[in-house]
């Protein structure tokens, strides 16, 4: 790419904001020029604004320290001043609806992190390697809201990056019934044990809103677009329970499977191994050459060795072995706010540019 484009971050100094700073630093395709966040924010650089809050294990990349955080709320400003933005916005889901579809009006493309729209019919919930082709949605919602450049994007929640890609790579053995308990990082509700000191050493067996999201958002990562719309599939049904455990990073999810079609477990590894998608065919900047990996040790995957895989981007998947009440059963691991939350959006992002929906303004 000759030259970098323009890129904004809204909801810039909260933690997955915080990620998106973190991980576009040397990005071959993106400049971070534009910081917004709330009224109170703005004005003060982002050094200031963020203060003693950075919550990075790197340090707060040097370009960023010193520019302005802009008001988020000025939506034609902050449009003005990039080629598409990154949203990580901390407000009520109707606002956030509303400020999304503000700049993506502004023909601004908006590629958001945040659970608002991954329901509206006409946006796109992608996860890069599973449904790519659900981009195409993108010209149907750019008919309604009259723009010819602005549309949003979404990723879909953290907790099924752990398995709905495996159960993906295993898709012609037809799974039909899944169980799944996640055990997730407090990263994920925005957090640092500094912060929560309740969570050190104590496991609370309930996150708002996160179990109809672990059950429904796979379905629609698996739906096809009719009409218009994307429309979810009907099967894998999914159970899940969630549970906020004492991790910093890294969403594990223990899952049980039936299947129409059996398997053998050497089948199973293998579509596993060698599951790739576009950004791998692409060679894009941040895709993980290995998408999952398996680990035969029967005390992994661990959040302390493996959750840094490809940069954590990558799945980490162990203890696969048939079951006595379902067929296999597995567990998997991913990193909730790297391939989970903004490195699944800057993925989203690169084969948007790729494909021509995101370009120079």
């Amino acid at each position: 790419m000759e030259k970098k484009l323009r890129v904004g971050v809204l909801g810039a100094t909260g933690m997955v904001g915080q990620r998106f700073i973190s991980l576009l630093e040397n990005h071959p395709w993106y400049e971070v020029v534009t910081v917004a966040a709330s009224p109170r924010s703005a004005g003060k650089t982002y050094e200031e604004a963020v203060g003693g809050r950075w919550k990075m294990t790197t340090p707060m990349p040097e370009a960023v320290k010193k520019l302005v955080v802009m008001n988020v709320n000025e939506v034609e400003k902050v449009a003005a001043s990039v080629d598409f933005v990154f949203s990580a916005v901390d407000m009520s889901k109707d606002e956030i609806k509303a400020i999304e579809e503000a700049y993506a009006k502004t023909e601004t493309p908006v590629v958001s992190n945040n659970s608002a729209h991954r329901w509206t019919p006409d946006v796109p919930m992608v996860v890069p390697e599973i449904n790519p082709e659900h981009f195409k949605v993108i010209e149907f919602q750019k008919k309604r809201l009259g723009t010819q450049k602005g549309f949003i994007a979404v990723k879909p929640n953290c907790s099924i990056q752990s398995y709905a890609p495996v159960l993906t790579a295993w898709k012609e053995f037809e799974p039909y019934e899944v169980v799944a308990t996640t055990y997730q990082a407090i990263s994920g509700a925005g957090k640092t044990f500094k912060d929560w000191p309740e969570m050190v050493e104590n496991i609370i067996p309930y996150i708002g809103g996160e179990e109809e999201k672990s059950e429904q958002e796979p379905l629609r990562l698996w739906g096809e677009i009719k009409d218009g719309v994307i429309v979810k599939a009907q099967e894998p049904v999914i159970t899940c329970q969630c549970i906020r455990v004492p991790v910093l990073n890294g969403h594990t999810a223990a899952v049980f499977v039936k299947f129409r079609k059996k398997p053998t477990k050497e089948e199973l590894i293998d579509r596993m191994v060698n599951f790739r998608g576009l950004p791998q065919e692409l060679k894009l900047p941040s895709a993980p050459a290995q998408f999952i990996q398996y680990l035969e040790e029967d005390n992994r995957p661990q959040v302390t060795l493996d959750v840094d895989f490809e940069h954590g981007m990558g799945i980490s998947v162990g203890r696969l072995r048939e079951d006595t009440v379902y067929d296999y059963k597995f567990v998997g691991l991913s990193h909730n706010t790297v391939r989970g939350a903004a490195g699944g959006a800057v993925l989203c992002a690169e084969l948007l540019t790729a494909q021509g929906y995101i370009q120079a303004k």
